[in-house]
């Protein structure tokens, strides 16, 4: 081996070998290996959320909703959160919200009542993490997004794991 082929070769092995020792930042994605959630039942009055398998309740979490809680959603902009039954059908993994689960507002019937006043029944109705955004809202105001259902960084990790795509999601009062 030459001395410069040995120069490259130490070089390259002291630059890997200083690779392998940065830390690592944890993993926003998480694994689920529990009973399979079947449904997500959502309680705007008590501010809760409960995943379920069958009848039982696997994990419930304190939520936000939007800045105008009280009330089904109509239109674009009401600052409302949905009430009805949907079901998760997306998954955004770089969300401004950490992480995220689409609900799937507006439904037929969302849109045709909004069609009876020539309105738009708004959209992109998302289970989120609070993020940057969240974070400075939340302590001064609880019901602080523009329709969705928010909880922590940290629960949203949790959630998106183990929320399989075409969950129910029931939105009560």
């Amino acid at each position: 081996m030459s001395k410069t082929t040995r120069r490259t070769f130490t070089i390259s092995m002291l630059a890997l070998l200083a690779a392998c020792g940065k830390p690592q930042q944890p993993s926003k994605f998480q694994r689920y290996s529990g009973p399979p959630i079947t449904q997500i039942s959502v309680n705007k009055g008590e501010r809760r959320m409960h995943l379920l398998s069958g009848t039982n309740v696997v994990r419930s979490y304190d939520i936000s909703l939007g800045n105008q809680p009280i009330g089904h959603k109509q239109f674009s902009g009401d600052g409302k959160t949905p009430e009805g039954i949907y079901h998760i059908d997306r998954f955004n993994p770089r969300s401004a919200f950490h992480l995220s689960l689409g609900v799937s507002y507006p439904n037929a019937n969302d849109k045709a009542y909004a069609s009876q006043f020539g309105r738009d029944p708004g959209g992109d109705i998302f289970i989120h993490g609070r993020g940057p955004q969240g974070n400075n809202l939340f302590p001064r105001q609880r019901d602080w997004t523009a329709g969705c259902i928010a909880v922590t960084d940290q629960e949203i990790e949790e959630i998106y794991a183990m929320v399989p795509p075409g969950t129910q999601v029931v939105i009560l009062p």
